[in-house]
């Protein structure tokens, strides 16, 4: 095992029995064929478990949406890639020339893949107990500090936080048309997701007014999908 990897093993308190899992974990795909992706396709697996699981114990009269929202306020790129800087995971990367030159070390995206690389790999070598202890340990604060009253949360925000949370493009929101007096003007726009084929849209006395009424309308035909998101 690199001298690399060796000190991150030892930063994250873990001792693998296969040092090589951890070394392909941190290895982006621009640097070398055996890379990570495979791994984050199983950490990104037992993460979603592992806080579902402790979500459904420490909220036991939340419903089934309630729990998916606040399973993706922490199960997003934005999140994962935080959790990962205060580990100082980018400096432990291994990107090839071209990422090494753009920053790749810095991108929200290859540091949370990063990450759920290093769970799918420490689940690979240590087994499940292990790697969900070691999943609560860095999550454990955030967990503690939600609340089943964030369903109050405005339709913008919960719509953001399912594409988050499924790994998605945010909402794009439209002007369409804007029309009346000053004093009483009128805002139609349209709102667009990827998981929808189907645009919605929305109409209010202001632009942010419009926008939650499309993004409520979208959150309804999502539901109407069954989606299994809200």
């Amino acid at each position: 095992m690199s001298r690399q990897v060796e000190t991150f093993a030892r930063k994250l308190g873990l001792q693998f029995k296969d040092p090589a899992l951890l070394r392909q974990a941190l290895t982006h795909r621009s640097a070398d064929h055996k890379h990570n992706e495979r791994l984050e396709f199983l950490g990104d697996s037992v993460l979603g478990f592992v806080v579902a699981e402790r979500l459904y114990e420490k909220f036991p009269e939340a419903d089934e949406g309630v729990l998916s929202r606040l399973r993706a306020t922490l199960v997003n790129q934005t999140s994962l890639a935080g959790v990962a800087r205060n580990l100082n995971l980018g400096d432990h990367l291994i990107l090839g020339s071209g990422e090494l030159k753009s920053g790749g070390f810095r991108r929200d995206s290859i540091l949370s893949d990063a990450l759920e690389a290093v769970m799918g790999a420490l689940l690979k070598d240590q087994g499940y107990e292990i790697c969900r202890d070691w999943i609560l340990n860095l999550f454990g604060e955030a967990i503690e500090g939600l609340s089943p009253d964030d369903r109050r949360k405005d339709p913008k925000t919960r719509l953001q936080e399912i594409m988050q949370g499924r790994g998605l493009e945010l909402p794009i929101y439209i002007l369409l048309s804007m029309s009346g007096l000053p004093h009483d003007q009128q805002f139609r726009v349209e709102c667009r997701v990827p998981l929808m084929p189907e645009s919605s849209e929305g109409e209010g006395p202001s632009r942010k007014r419009a926008e939650q009424q499309a993004a409520e309308r979208m959150l309804q035909k999502l539901a109407e999908q069954d989606q299994g998101l809200l």
